[in-house]
């Protein structure tokens, strides 16, 4: 019988209340059981969001977090699970990496050439030094902890 009241849930793990709901509102948590109009849980809802948080830490999506609960077959144990979201994670780290290394690349070469006194000028100056474009995929923006 669930016994762990929301608050304590979210004492224990260190989330506050309104992310326990929202997980369970996005579909990455189980709906608690109601016992006079209270979310009651079991124990196994702090194993399960411990694992939410460290997927979190690592950068993982709701998607993704719904992919490694509910995206593969039943019997596939975690070690697969993690092993697959994490090698394709890590690709995207690598290719980040590379945009953010270009990207500071041509900061600081900026930051050395430029001394125009004018955007116009600085524009200028770019394009007869023919400098390579390249696109750049949007950074994904930090939101506000869920603590």
């Amino acid at each position: 019988m669930p016994r762990l009241t929301i608050s304590e849930v979210a004492r224990q793990i260190g989330l506050r209340p309104s992310a326990i709901r929202y997980y369970e509102k996005v579909g990455i948590l189980l709906p608690a059981q109601r016992t006079g109009g209270q979310r009651r849980y079991d124990e196994s809802v702090l194993y399960r969001l411990a694992v939410i948080q460290r997927a979190r830490q690592t950068g993982f999506t709701l998607d993704e977090m719904r992919e490694l609960f509910f995206g593969f077959r039943e019997a596939a144990p975690a070690s697969q699970r993690w092993q697959k979201l994490s090698r394709r994670k890590l690709a995207e780290l690598e290719e980040l990496m590379g945009q953010i290394k270009t990207m500071r690349d041509l900061l600081q070469n900026m930051m050395d050439c430029c001394h125009c006194v004018t955007l116009d000028q600085c524009g200028k100056g770019i394009l007869r030094k023919g400098l390579p474009v390249f696109t750049v995929k949007s950074f994904p923006v930090k939101r506000r902890a869920l603590r």
